[in-house]
């Protein structure tokens, strides 16, 4: 019997190396949090302690302190959701696969609006965000199908795809 509770013990052991890699993983994705702007970071929930050590390193210029600093945030970051910290990140990320598949979403959601069942489109979508200014939504809609149906300039295309973009935020 003793011989299997050692056996089922080594199994949870982790070793010093995966301990410190997994530390470099959390400092790394706190340095990422830093590199984002004031108005990304306010996206990205997390806990104040965390929030005011990102908003410390801006004042922090010694190479040495920032090393430090890193390490404490990624002492902190162990107590956060990190994953979903990462999953955020990622979505500010212009190179990564979620930006892009969620750009797309938008695109193809903004084209359905403007499309010919946009009646349908428009209810269920004002269905599934009741928090959305119904007015002007509408109105960037109908400016949107007049400028495809002439082939004019996307100035409220954009502006249309803009507000979706802040509603999908």
């Amino acid at each position: 019997m003793t011989d299997f509770q050692n056996i089922e013990d080594e199994e949870h052991v982790i070793s010093k190396t995966q301990i410190k890699r997994e530390m470099e993983a959390l400092q790394a994705l706190g340095k990422k949090l830093m590199g984002l702007s004031k108005s990304q970071q306010k996206k990205v929930e997390m806990s104040d302690t965390l929030r005011d050590a990102i908003a410390e390193s801006d004042r922090i210029k010694k190479h040495e302190a920032m090393r430090r600093h890193m390490q404490y945030i990624g002492r902190i970051m162990r107590t956060e959701d990190h994953e979903a910290i990462a999953a955020r990140i990622e979505l500010f990320d212009t190179t990564s696969a979620a930006h892009n598949k969620m750009f797309h979403q938008l695109e193809n959601l903004r084209d359905a609006l403007i499309g010919e069942n946009s009646q349908s489109v428009q209810q269920e979508y004002l269905a599934n965000n009741p928090d959305i200014e119904i007015q002007h939504f509408r109105q960037l809609v109908r400016l949107s199908q007049k400028e495809a149906s002439l082939n004019a300039k996307t100035t409220n295309r954009k502006k249309l795809f803009k507000l979706l973009r802040e509603i999908q935020d």
